[in-house]
C-alpha cells in the first residue's frame, strides 16, 4: 500500500507549482493539446500539397521525390525519438518539449523558404529533429501533469511491491483514463480532419509554402505560454545520456531507408552501394542491441522488450506506422492525379476517416475507463483497418467516390482503437521510472515505421508503375493526352492498387500480434 500512496506526491506537487493550482494545470493541458495538434497536422498537412509542391518546385522529376518529403521528416524524427526518451527522465520534460518544440517552428520556417526539392527536403528533416518530440515527449508532460491518464504508481496496487496480475489497460481504469482517451480521440480526429484539408486549402488559395508557415505563429505563442504557465516535478537525479547509441540508431535507420529507397531504382539491388547500406545497416544494428546491452543508461533497454506487451505494443505501432503511409498519402494522390481533384477538395476526403477516429476514440477511451480490456480494441482495430485497405486495393480510374469514402471511415473506425490505446498501453505497463524512454520507443517504432512506408510503398509505386505504364515516370502523367494518358492513368491506380495491397498484408500481420497480447500484464 505504501507504493500507491508514495508515488502520487510528486504529480499533487506540480499542480501546486502551477498558477492558481488547478487552474495552471489546465492551461498546461491547454498547451499540450495544440502542440499534439500541431504535430498531427504537420504530419498529414503535406499530403494534398504535393502536387503543387512539385509543380512548383520540379515539374519534372518531382513526383518521384514525394515520398523523400515524408520520408525525411519521419527519418530525422525516428533518430531523435530514443534520445528525447532519456533527457525527459533526465533533464525532465519541460525543458525537453521547449527545445522540441523551437526546433520544431525553425525548421518550419525554413521549409517555407525552400527554392528547391532538395532544399524543402532537407528542411523537413531538420524540423523532424523538433517533430520526433512533440507527440511523444507531450505525452510524457500530460502524464506527468496527471491529466493523461492514471498517474504513475497508482494503476495497481502492485507498484509498491510483489508481483500481482492486472489486467491489461486496467491502469486506465484509474482517474484521468477516461480523459486521456477523450483527448486522444478528438486530437487525432481533429487533426486527421484538418490537416489534408488545410493542406490543400492553404496550396489553392495562399500558396503552399503557408502549410509551414502556419505552424509559426500558433507555435510561437504555446512556447512563450508553456514556458511560463507548465509546472512540472523537478529533477534532482541526473542520468548520463547514451549519445552513442542514439548516433548508432540515427545510422542504422539512414542505412535501412537508404536501401528501400534506392534499391532496384537509383541502384541494382547488388550493387556496391546498396550491399555496402545493408551491411552499414546490419552492423549500426548490431552495435546499437551491444550498446545498450552494456550502457549504463541505455536510450532504449533491452529489459523493455522482455515485457510481453510493451514487446508487441512496439511492434505493432510500428507496423500502424508502415500501414498509415501506405493509405493517406496516396489516397490524396490518386484524387488528384487520377481523378482531377483540387487539393482542398481532396482534403475533403479524409473527414470520414477524422470522425470515425473522433468517435471511437472517444468511445474507446470511456469503455477502457469503464473496465474493458485495451486488447479488445487493439484487436478490433486491426481488422477494421485491415478490411478499409483491402476496400482500397478495388479502387479504379472510375471507382465510385463514396465507396472511397467507406473506406476511409472504416479506416478511421480501426485507427482510432490503435492509436490511442497502444501508447496508453505501454505507459500503463512502463516502469515509473522509465516512463520517458518507454513513450518516445514506441514512438520511435511508429515514426520508423511511417519512414519506412514512405519509401518503401514510394518505391513500390514507381516500379509497378514503370512495369506497366507507358514509359517514363509517374511525373509525365500530367504532360500525355488521348490514349497515352489514359494508359498512364490506368497503370497509376494498378501501381497504387498494390501499395494498398501491400499495406493490407501490413496490417494483417499487426492483428496477427495483436491477437498475441497477453490477457493480463505483471508489474516490470
Amino acid at each position: 500500500m505504501s507504493g500507491t500512496k508514495i508515488a502520487p506526491a510528486p504529480e499533487r506537487t506540480a499542480a501546486a507549482e502551477g498558477p492558481a493550482g488547478t487552474r495552471g494545470t489546465k492551461i498546461a493541458v491547454v498547451l499540450c493539446i495544440v502542440t499534439i495538434l500541431l504535430a498531427v497536422l504537420d504530419s498529414n498537412i503535406v499530403s494534398s500539397a504535393t502536387v503543387p509542391i512539385v509543380r512548383d518546385l520540379d515539374p519534372v522529376h518531382g513526383v518521384d521525390r514525394i515520398p523523400w518529403l515524408i520520408a525525411a521528416y519521419q527519418l530525422a524524427a525516428t533518430a531523435a525519438l530514443p534520445l528525447y526518451g532519456k533527457l525527459c527522465d533526465s533533464l525532465g520534460a519541460k525543458k525537453i518539449f521547449i527545445g522540441a518544440l523551437a526546433t520544431f517552428l525553425a525548421g518550419s520556417a525554413l521549409c517555407g523558404m525552400a527554392q528547391s526539392m532538395g532544399e524543402l527536403i532537407a528542411a523537413r528533416a531538420f524540423q523532424g529533429i523538433g517533430g520526433g518530440g512533440l507527440m511523444s515527449v507531450t505525452m510524457v508532460v500530460l502524464r506527468q501533469l496527471g491529466a493523461a491518464g492514471p498517474k504513475a504508481g497508482e494503476d495497481t496496487k502492485a507498484k509498491g511491491g510483489g508481483s500481482a496480475k492486472t489486467k491489461v489497460g486496467e491502469g486506465a481504469k484509474a482517474k484521468g483514463g477516461d480523459k486521456k482517451g477523450n483527448i486522444g480521440g478528438i486530437i487525432a480526429g481533429a487533426g486527421m480532419a484538418l490537416g489534408p484539408w488545410l493542406g490543400g486549402a492553404l496550396s489553392d488559395h495562399a500558396g503552399w509554402r503557408w502549410i509551414f508557415y502556419v505552424n509559426l505563429p500558433v507555435g510561437i505563442a504555446v512556447l512563450i505560454a508553456a514556458a511560463l504557465v507548465v509546472k512540472l516535478p523537478a529533477h534532482t537525479t541526473r542520468h548520463r545520456i547514451d549519445f552513442l547509441g542514439a548516433g548508432l540508431a540515427a545510422a542504422f535507420s539512414t542505412a535501412l531507408l537508404l536501401v528501400t529507397e534506392w534499391g532496384g531504382e537509383d541502384y541494382a539491388w547488388t550493387s556496391p552501394t546498396i550491399v555496402g547500406l545493408a551491411a552499414a545497416a546490419a552492423v549500426a544494428l548490431g552495435l546499437f542491441l551491444w550498446r545498450q546491452a552494456t550502457a549504463a543508461e541505455p536510450i532504449l533497454p533491452l529489459s523493455l522488450f522482455g515485457i510481453r506487451t510493451m514487446r508487441y505494443g512496439f511492434a505493432i505501432q510500428g507496423l500502424v506506422g508502415v500501414a498509415m503511409m501506405g493509405s493517406i498519402v496516396y489516397v490524396m494522390i490518386y484524387l488528384q492525379v487520377v481523378r482531377g481533384i483540387a487539393a482542398t477538395s481532396a482534403g475533403l476526403f479524409l473527414v470520414p476517416m477524422a470522425i470515425g477516429m473522433t468517435v471511437v476514440g472517444l468511445v474507446s477511451g470511456r469503455l477502457v475507463a469503464a473496465g474493458w480490456s485495451q486488447k479488445t480494441f487493439v484487436v478490433s482495430g486491426t481488422v477494421s483497418a485491415s478490411a478499409a485497405l483491402a476496400l482500397l486495393t478495388t479502387l479504379d480510374t472510375d471507382t465510385g467516390l463514396w465507396t472511397l469514402r467507406g473506406a476511409m471511415l472504416l479506416m478511421g473506425i480501426g485507427f482510432g482503437q490503435l492509436i490511442g490505446q497502444l501508447i496508453e498501453l505501454v505507459q500503463d505497463t512502463a516502469p515509473p521510472s522509465r516512463l520517458g524512454v518507454a513513450t518516445t520507443g514506441v514512438r520511435f517504432f511508429q515514426t520508423l515505421g511511417t519512414a519506412l512506408g514512405a519509401s518503401l510503398f514510394g518505391a513500390v509505386l514507381s516500379r509497378v508503375y514503370a512495369a506497366k505504364g507507358p514509359g517514363g515516370s509517374t511525373s509525365d502523367i500530367a504532360r500525355l493526352t488521348g490514349t497515352a494518358r489514359a494508359h498512364a492513368l490506368d497503370a497509376f491506380v494498378s501501381s497504387a492498387d498494390v501499395v494498398f495491397a501491400c499495406a493490407t498484408g501490413t496490417m494483417v500481420l499487426a492483428l496477427i500480434l495483436a491477437t498475441r497480447l497477453p490477457g493480463t500484464r505483471t508489474k516490470a
